[in-house]
């Protein structure tokens, strides 16, 4: 399993699904431990759906297709391309077990640490001869409590909003929009916000977070392409699930087409897009 490292953190990252499965900052743990008795994902990977298929299931220019819930990418093997003692690059392309989406498409996941930063970057390429419709989103899962944490865990918007909240329906994206449960831009966690599912936030969140408790590492986040926002938890479950995407679970009463679920994406023949999510630890 690769392993890459700087003197502060050492990432550990499984070719299944190109996931973490390991970030340990100075020797103390951050990263879910993945015990199935939860939930057994740790950092997966989502594309090229994010969420449920639709009632009836996912359609591709009205034809149907077998696509599951958060897509194929997390269950396959990645071709290691590149692997250094600070990055760590992983490859998925086309084959028999991705025929359910019939697109010539690249997606290279690229882990890498410089000091006591992480940056885990996604690029999708269309290789193909015609449009290419898809999304993406990270899913990693922190511990929580976090090592050493004597308090509250908190996070905190680095644009200071109060993004308006969105709950899924029969997984399905709920259309109506309720109020934010951001003051300021700081949400203190508690396990009764997931009793609901996950706390889904379209639009509003930002580019970046921090997540935090007193006497525990401080997790600062950035993102780039991600403009959508969840947050996730098994109720009482000891992780967080801080999930920046692009593109959104399908919506309550839509259709089953691909290209109209919401956020998704277009990739115009011969195209890429590249998505970024950096964690920064301190303390």
């Amino acid at each position: 399993m690769p392993q890459i490292s700087s003197q502060s953190l050492s990432v550990t990252i499984a070719d299944l699904g190109a996931e973490m499965q390991g970030l340990s900052y100075q020797g103390q743990e951050l990263l879910w431990e993945g015990d199935p008795a939860w939930w057994s994902g740790q950092a997966p990977i989502l594309f090229p759906i994010v969420g449920l298929p639709a009632p009836d299931g996912v359609t591709i220019d009205g034809t149907p297709h077998a696509i599951s819930k958060h897509g194929f990418a997390r269950d396959l093997p990645f071709r290691v391309t590149e692997l250094t003692q600070s990055r760590c690059c992983h490859l998925l392309e086309p084959s028999q077990e991705t025929a359910a989406y019939p697109f010539d498409f690249r997606l290279e996941i690229v882990h890498e640490v410089v000091g006591s930063e992480l940056s885990v970057t996604a690029t999708v390429s269309n290789a193909g001869d015609r449009e290419m419709p898809f999304s993406f989103g990270f899913h990693p899962a922190f511990r929580w409590p976090l090592p050493g944490a004597t308090g509250p865990h908190r996070i905190e918007l680095r644009n200071g909003a109060e993004p308006a909240l969105a709950r899924l329906t029969d997984g399905m994206l709920g259309r109506a929009r309720m109020p934010s449960p951001f003051t300021a831009g700081a949400l203190t966690l508690d396990p009764a916000q997931y009793e609901d599912d996950a706390m889904i936030f379209p639009e509003g969140a930002g580019d970046g977070l921090r997540y935090h408790a007193d006497g525990a590492p401080v997790l600062d986040f950035r993102f780039s392409n991600l403009p959508n926002l969840a947050l996730w938890q098994k109720p009482g479950a000891p992780y967080i699930c801080i999930e920046p995407w692009h593109g959104l679970p399908a919506a309550e009463g839509a259709g089953p087409e691909l290209a109209a679920r919401p956020d998704s994406m277009i990739l115009a023949p011969g195209a890429q897009e590249t998505f970024a999510m950096t964690l920064a630890v301190s303390g």
